[in-house]
């Protein structure tokens, strides 16, 4: 049994803050009631017209509440009418019998509709559906729309406008080659001479070949080595389709007509553009290690009075 002053102090406490919840309260409702004193100054009408989730709302809340309390308390909306959408809401709750939807893809079709997407970005969602449907796997065309949407992918016509110099390169690896030079100093009668080796990479595998090695390099000289490296039989470039290069000046017009009538696309970075250097002068020091295998050979020909060893 509690003391009873400890008993008489609780009693004060709780009298104390039940009065100015009441207050709180009175205070609340005597504000409906001006609000809707102004309400039909203006309108003419006391009525409000509430949306599906402010109804909710009120609904919820006068539920925790007894009959006397709504009949209290509810100033804007008559008590029978939340009675009525709680019982409403009772009656057709069907949470409890509802069965599970059409269930979702597995996530190796979900990973399949992304990269397709991505490394097709004129790929649309019927095209998608299709390529799928070639590999037996039944998807509808909302579906694969549904997946790229909830991936963040825009549609077709965005993804080809908004893709990114790696995106090409990744979609393109299988035939993208990249060229460019690099300096190599050979040891003559006069001296050191520095030639320029122009080498080609297969950007997927990374097969370095040196193309040839000249210490001057000319328009004729760049054309020979556009058509060995276009060869039918051994031509590293035979199988190409784009070719990645700076803009140095020894690639020229007629240079590129040679590659553009065997189908393969010169493709040259833009200037100032860091982000978008070919791999080609990255791999650099790939090369060199190649072109090791030929310095025996270089200074032999520098030694001879050969000024260049061409194409290797």
């Amino acid at each position: 049994m509690l003391p009873l002053t400890f008993r008489f102090l609780t009693i004060m406490i709780a009298h104390g803050i039940n009065e100015r919840m009441a207050r709180r309260v009175d205070y609340l409702l005597e504000e409906v009631l001006v609000l809707k004193e102004s309400l039909r100054a203006m309108t003419g009408t006391t009525r409000i017209r509430f949306t599906p989730e402010q109804r909710r709302r009120l609904a919820r809340k006068g539920k925790q509440l007894t009959p006397e309390e709504r009949r209290a308390c509810c100033q804007i909306v008559r008590p029978e009418t939340i009675l009525a959408r709680q019982l409403a809401a009772q009656k057709y709750n069907g949470s409890k019998n509802r069965k599970p939807g059409r269930p979702r893809k597995a996530v190796d079709i979900w990973r399949l509709v992304l990269k397709l997407a991505s490394d097709n970005p004129g790929w649309g969602y019927t095209k998608i559906r299709d390529a799928l449907r070639g590999l037996k796997i039944e998807i509808g065309r909302t579906t694969v729309a549904d997946v790229l949407a909830e991936a963040g992918v825009e549609p077709a016509p965005e993804r080809r406008r908004q893709r990114t110099w790696k995106q090409f390169l990744r979609s393109h690896a299988e035939t993208l080659y990249a060229c460019d030079f690099f300096g190599v100093e050979v040891l003559s009668l006069f001296g050191t001479v520095r030639t320029l080796a122009f080498f080609v990479m297969h950007v997927k595998s990374r097969a370095v070949r040196i193309a040839g090695v000249r210490v001057a390099p000319d328009g004729a000289w760049m054309k020979q080595l556009a058509r060995n490296l276009l060869d039918s039989e051994d031509g590293f470039l035979r199988d190409g389709s784009y070719l990645i290069h700076d803009r140095d000046p020894l690639f020229t017009e007629a240079w590129t007509a040679i590659f553009k009538t065997a189908g393969v696309a010169c493709l040259p970075i833009p200037a100032q553009s860091p982000n978008c250097k070919d791999y080609a002068s990255y791999c650099t020091p790939l090369a060199r290690c190649d072109a090791t295998l030929m310095e025996a050979r270089l200074c032999h020909s520098y030694l001879a009075g050969a000024s260049s060893p061409g194409a290797s």
